[in-house]
This record gives structure tokens, sequence and C-alpha cells, in this order.
């Protein structure tokens, strides 16, 4: 299976762009802030016949990521599962990034970022403007995924049919969430609801994965017999998460069921060797994972897949 970078997308990634820093929380939000990172905000990927951009819409820091990963784990196996992997325990870097997809016809938008400005910015940096998105698909409801929805009270997305899972939705609409209220329910009328298996557009098939959220999903894409998974929040971190499935996240809102879902979709792309795209996953977002032990590594798009 070959999964190439589209050549004009690696340009604008490689030319770079001042980092888009974004400070409002969410639900994997901390209070302390630490200096900014400059990063790209857009970078191309090619599948088939499906040109694929992963967007930085944002990215900061939080401190105490024990309190978010782990949780179920002493002090002593974090600290020591971290020095194993190069990284420290005093703060995590958070990336938002939602993803842009062409097939055929449609440009299709996985999630929506912190803000409208945040989303409209990374779409600028890979050519395109808010009115050019033909779908929405919503993959669960935090507020980092929905905040780029409004704009000043206006849908940011005016010309846009908006998709979300239905089991995610019926949870929301009856929680009294301001997020849900301000963002998501001034487009119930244009909301198409989807159930596992359903399809947004041919080649893009929603998949659950509840317990991130009661109706959480993850999306395959496919082309000309390649296939690639937007994981979403499935997992939220390369290490703390991905590789040790079994940890406990503070924002998991099932946490077993959570953990079901994570050790079952993961083995599906390590044992079919599917990349994917996950939300939080460091920028572009794009890796492969494979088995180890018992749990799993993140192996991130490098060289290997341009061309």
């Amino acid at each position: 299976m070959t999964f190439s970078i589209n050549r004009r997308m690696a340009m604008i990634s490689a030319a770079g762009a001042a980092g888009l820093m974004l400070t409002p929380k969410t639900s994997l939000a901390q209070d302390k802030m630490a200096p900014a990172l400059p990063m790209a905000k857009a970078r191309g990927f090619k599948l088939g016949e499906m040109d694929i951009i992963t967007l930085l819409a944002g990215s900061a820091p939080r401190d105490n990521p024990h309190g978010i990963f782990g949780i179920n784990v002493s002090d002593d196996v974090f600290a020591k599962v971290s020095a194993e992997n190069f990284i420290g325990t005093d703060m995590a870097q958070f990336y938002f990034t939602p993803t842009l997809v062409r097939a055929g016809s449609a440009l299709i938008l996985f999630d929506t970022g912190l803000t409208a400005q945040g989303i409209s910015a990374a779409l600028a940096e890979a050519g395109h403007k808010p009115e050019d998105i033909t779908h929405v698909v919503i993959t669960h409801m935090h507020g980092d995924h929905i905040g780029g929805l409004m704009a000043d009270g206006s849908p940011t997305f005016a010309n846009a049919a908006y998709l979300t899972g239905e089991t995610e939705y019926d949870h929301w609409s009856k929680a009294g969430n301001e997020g849900f209220e301000k963002n998501v329910k001034p487009l119930a009328e244009k909301m198409r609801f989807l159930k596992d298996g359903d399809s947004v557009v041919p080649g893009v098939t929603a998949m659950a994965a509840f317990g991130h959220t009661p109706g959480h999903m993850t999306f395959m894409l496919e082309s000309m017999g390649k296939q690639l998974l937007l994981m979403a929040d499935l997992a939220n971190h390369y290490v703390w998460s991905l590789a040790y499935p079994d940890w406990e996240v503070k924002y998991d809102m099932d946490k077993a069921m959570a953990v079901q879902s994570r050790r079952r979709v993961l083995d599906m792309v390590a044992t079919d060797r599917i990349p994917l795209i996950g939300y939080h996953m460091p920028f572009p977002a794009a890796g492969f994972v494979e088995t180890r032990m018992d749990g799993f590594r993140f192996v991130p798009v490098s060289y290997q897949l341009m061309g």
C-alpha cells in the first residue's frame, strides 16, 4: 500500500508559517501556558484519488499531564514510561488538527477546532475559504471540535451540509452543554445523522468508537484499494494514550468503553497496516501503528510517504 504526500501541500508545509496558539480552555485544558512554538498549519497527502490535508487549527501546552492521562497508574509508572519515551512529566503540547478531504466533488471538513478564526486561518494555509466546504463532519462534540462551527452568531461554513453521529447528537442535545447550545443547536435543521457503517460520501464510512464520548465516531477513507483512518480522539496522546491503551484518560466519559474501543481499532490498523490521522497527534498528525508488547507504538509520517 502506498500513501503519498501531495507535492503542492508538501511545499506549503515546508515553507511554514508563524504558529497559531489558541488560549481558550477546552476539554483537554489546564490553565498554565508555555511559550508558543512555530508550526506549519497545513500538510497534504494523497490516498488513491482522494486529497487529504491536515490543518493545524491551534496548539497549546498543558501542565500536569498525569492529571489527564494514565490517571489509573502511579506517579512512578507514569514517570518511568515518560522517561523511556524522552518526554517530561511537567507539561504536554496539545495539537488541534481538523482534516480536510476532497472526495470527488465533495470538500469535507472533519471537526472545526476551537474557534472560527483558527480553522479559517488553517484553511487559508491550504488555499481554501470556509465557503468552499461542502460537508462538515463532527466526530464528537467536545469544545475543541465544535468551536469553529459558528462565527459571531452565524455559521462559519455557509454552504455546507452538517453530519454527526446520531447517538452523539442525542446525548448532547439533552446535556445542557453551553458549547452545544451555542455552536451545534443553531445548525440542527441542516444536520444529517450517522450510524455505524453509514457513508458521508462514497469512500468515507462512519465507524463507531464509543467511550471518549457516548457517540464518538472514527471514519475510514477508501480510494483505489487504499485506506486511511481518521481516528479523532480515540487516543489523545501518542504515548500516554495510544501506546498504553489501558491507561485511563480524564476526559473519556466512559473509561472502560474507551479502552475497549482503543484496543479494537488500534489492533485493526496495526494488523492491516492502515495509516491514520489523529486529532491530537503531533502535527501533521498522520502516522502508522504497530503492536509493541501489550500495547502499541505510533510511527509518525516522515519522508517515506513523500512522492
